[in-house]
């Protein structure tokens, strides 16, 4: 319980008095990487004041170039635990409902990040559209291709949208399994749990091989490699 509110204390004091500066000083040098790695680094501080550690496997797997990194996602810990340990600076697609948190949205809206809104196909398409021309002009993206947190942590079913904007950037996908951290910060539940989370970075998939009406083809491959990367009791049940 302390660890907790000392981890939410640390986040929320960065961003009401140091993301503001690093949001003017994105604006004015017009380039958020070192925002970037400022806020990396603090996740990596709020999972160390969580003690909460993180092993990475499989960095050689990670292209030099741009690619779509497609993680499997089971707690809102994911996105923490992932991001810093990804050797290159990514964007994500996220939820409509994060660009309306203040002072957050102007910052994340600097780094790249794309809303999605899940439940328009006509604004979902756009988005796509939106990390097609991110991705042509040299940022990755991470991805989670789930579309939803699994609820007991088992591998769902991957929705098309990630490997459709692979195939028409034509960069590879990298297959991410991470593996704990559904007990570590639980849906339903605030509290962060001390433990272990595993990042296994898989062997990248070239997505310029593949036709668009090839997607189902790459989309297989892809979850296929995530889920063997995962222990048995993540693994998907069919």
């Amino acid at each position: 319980m302390i660890r907790s509110v000392l981890a939410f204390a640390f986040v929320g004091l960065g961003l009401v008095f140091v993301l503001p500066l690093l949001i003017l000083w994105s604006m004015i040098s017009g380039d958020p990487t070192w925002m970037y790695d400022v806020f990396n680094h603090a996740l990596r501080i709020t999972l160390r004041t969580a003690a909460i550690d993180v092993h990475t496997e499989g960095l050689a797997n990670v292209p030099e170039g741009v690619c779509v990194f497609a993680s499997n996602h089971c707690s809102n810990l994911d996105p923490v635990a992932l991001t810093p340990q990804i050797p290159k600076r990514v964007a994500l697609l996220a939820k409509k409902e994060v660009f309306r948190i203040p002072i957050l949205s102007k910052a994340i809206t600097l780094a790249g990040l794309i809303p999605v809104d899940r439940g328009n196909k006509e604004t979902a398409s756009e988005s796509v559209d939106a990390a097609v021309t991110s991705l042509r002009n040299g940022l990755s993206f991470c991805v989670y291709p789930e579309g939803t947190r699994s609820r007991d942590g088992r591998l769902l079913p991957f929705k098309r949208g990630t490997f459709l904007m692979a195939i028409r950037a034509g960069v590879p996908v990298v297959p991410v399994s991470l593996a704990g951290t559904q007990n570590l910060l639980r849906k339903g539940d605030w509290r962060l749990y001390p433990g272990e989370v595993t990042v296994k970075f898989g062997k990248p998939v070239d997505a310029a091989k593949y036709s668009l009406e090839q997607r189902q083809e790459l989309l297989d491959a892809v979850h296929d490699a995530v889920a063997a990367g995962l222990p048995d009791v993540q693994k998907p049940l069919t």
